[in-house]
């Protein structure tokens, strides 16, 4: 099997990146509309912020993925 070169796992990671921020806001958003009515302010201003930088962690680890060089051989 040959291996994949690093511009076909940009392809794919640019791809992976995507789909997952989509899933990560409509977690976000189902998750938000679970949370009880009439939450302080402060509450959702935090809960916001982690929603907000959660999509970070697995993007992070798509790029590092892309960002392999290609084996030699």
């Amino acid at each position: 099997m040959p291996h994949m070169t690093q511009s076909h796992r940009k392809l794919i990671g640019a791809v992976l990146t995507l789909v997952s921020i989509v899933l990560w806001a409509a977690l976000g958003t189902a998750i938000y509309l679970l949370l009880p009515p009439g939450l302080p302010g402060w509450v959702l201003i935090i809960y916001f912020i982690i929603a907000g930088m959660g999509w970070l962690l697995p993007s992070m680890a798509i790029i590092r993925w892309m960002a392999r060089p290609d084996a030699r051989g």
